[in-house]
């Protein structure tokens, strides 16, 4: 009977021992207060580069730091920049994981490489949330970004009110300068666009004699397209659709070369501060205005409620499918299309930009706002 009672009391004790340790953690070695997001205060964000959009430094990096911190007050953010490697975003990714981190905030080089980072965050209890750029991938917890076919139909639509400025007989040629073939919100972007230039190009009205899409939106590249669609159509060229600032910055030199800059509509997008002045030159028809204080704001109180184990559905409000058809929750902001006429009253009434860096070199009144 002792003997019993002995064999008894130790199985007892190995079998709490054991249901102590699965308590204790998680999937991957992650602790169950953190399981799932909960109870989170380690967070990476991860970043996809820096040198052809100015905006991932100096605006989504300090803005998506400071809003996590102060809806979730001592959290940590590690803020890891890939500088344009997908395969270096993945490895910060695993360093995070095994520092710690209970949620990844993922802004991604490759949307459909980035699946991997998923995968391995599921395997250890963290969701993912992508940030800007859709993941392509079930696992993925959620979607925090603009409404890209919005981005889109907003430098269409500015083409299809403005074109006839720059269009004359027999000389009305469109070329469209793309972003990253591999990033999910060029396709959205160019989505949008041509659900407003098709009627055009199908019509006659414009001749779409260049579209391509410009690896890991180099700049450089995207000059080396505008200067090749130039040469390819004897300098004829009416209207440029580029799809983001820093490559219609150098779309610009291009023109420039073939005295073209002022005489060819040029879209542009983010609203950053070469954009602005470039507008401001007349250089630059547009660009579209992605308030990143308030995606960044969004995030902040996304991640703060992951971690408060609080319903999500207030934030997350809408959905956004991946390529399989499933649909993730997800938090759409509303864009802006800014042109020489509401400059003041936007990027500058929010503090995006500042008078002083956008009116450097920039004639006194130009825009009304130039000192």
């Amino acid at each position: 009977m002792r003997s019993t009672r002995v064999r008894l009391a130790i199985t007892a004790f190995l079998g709490s021992t054991l249901l102590l340790a699965a308590c204790g953690s998680g999937a991957g070695g992650t602790s169950s207060a953190a399981a799932n997001g909960k109870g989170c205060t380690k967070i990476a964000f991860l970043l996809p580069e820096s040198a052809t959009a100015a905006r991932w430094e100096a605006a989504d990096h300090p803005d998506v730091v400071a809003a996590i911190q102060k809806y979730l007050p001592g959290a940590t953010v590690d803020a890891p920049n890939a500088q344009g490697d997908a395969t270096l975003q993945q490895t910060q990714a695993d360093t995070e994981l095994t520092k710690g981190a209970c949620i990844l905030v993922v802004a991604p080089k490759d949307s459909d490489g980035a699946a991997t980072i998923v995968s391995k965050a599921k395997a250890k209890g963290v969701p993912v949330i992508a940030y800007d750029r859709l993941i392509q991938s079930d696992d993925l917890a959620y979607y925090a970004s603009f409404d890209g076919v919005a981005v889109g139909k907003a430098q269409g639509q500015y083409i299809t009110d403005h074109y006839k400025q720059y269009v004359k007989t027999g000389h009305n040629n469109l070329v469209m300068i793309k972003g990253s073939d591999t990033d999910n919100n060029a396709h959205l972007f160019g989505d949008g666009a041509h659900q407003l230039l098709d009627p055009l190009i199908t019509s006659g009205a414009l001749k779409n004699v260049y579209e391509k899409f410009t690896p890991n939106w180099d700049n450089a590249t995207a000059q080396t397209e505008m200067e090749a669609a130039l040469t390819a159509n004897h300098n004829d060229v009416a209207v440029a659709y580029v799809m983001n600032d820093g490559m219609a910055n150098t779309v610009i030199q291009a023109l420039r070369a073939a005295h073209l800059n002022k005489k060819v509509l040029v879209t542009g997008q983010d609203a950053e501060v070469n954009g602005i002045r470039n507008i401001l030159l007349g250089d630059q028809s547009m660009t579209v205005y992605k308030p990143i204080a308030k995606l960044a704001d969004s995030v902040g109180r996304l991640v703060a409620a992951i971690s408060k184990g609080e319903a999500t559905s207030s934030i997350a409000n809408t959905t956004v499918a991946v390529t399989s058809g499933k649909k993730i929750p997800s938090v759409l902001n509303p864009v802006t299309m800014v042109d020489i006429n509401n400059i003041k009253t936007t990027v500058i009434a929010d503090g995006f930009v500042s008078v002083a860096d956008v009116c450097k070199g920039v004639p006194k009144g130009a825009g009304g706002i130039c000192p």
